[in-house]
């Protein structure tokens, strides 16, 4: 006899088929699994050439514009700087204008990462695009924006 802590298991299977968060969540571990195999030789995940992407501008950023791009906490960007900060592929300094912000900027090092990359990451998007034929990826990719 069902009680009230009981969850129907036809809730379970409407969760599983309908869940936007879910397959979202699904689709981007499987495609970052993807990319981070694929990146692999050059010694950077999927996450690491976002961010060093990110930083490949023409002035510093600040920790909070690249937190708002990538979609991360700021604590959480932090914790993810550091890897990349001891290779010596980016630079964390001081903001000359407040001395309380951080400002992150791509090392020579971090550029020649970068360009040995993206060769990889411009084959594998591609290969990545072909597989799912039919599918509308300009459509896809502006509701994926338009939901972050």
């Amino acid at each position: 006899m069902p009680t009230s802590t009981t969850i129907p298991f036809e809730t379970t299977l409407l969760v599983r088929d309908t869940c936007l968060c879910l397959h979202a969540q699904r689709a981007a571990r499987a495609l970052a699994r993807r990319f981070d195999i694929a990146l692999r030789p050059v010694g950077l995940t999927s996450g690491q050439f976002s961010l060093l992407m990110s930083l490949n501008r023409p002035k510093p950023a600040s920790i909070g514009s690249v937190a708002a791009l990538l979609a991360m906490d700021r604590t959480t960007l932090t914790a993810n700087l550091k890897p990349l900060g001891r290779r010596g592929l980016l630079a964390v300094e001081t903001d000359p204008a407040d001395k309380r912000s951080r400002l992150l900027t791509l090392t020579d090092p971090g550029r020649e990462v970068l360009i040995a990359a993206i060769p990889i990451w411009e084959r594998t998007h591609e290969k990545i695009e072909r597989g799912v034929a039919g599918l509308d990826v300009a459509g896809l990719r502006h509701a994926l924006t338009s939901l972050a």
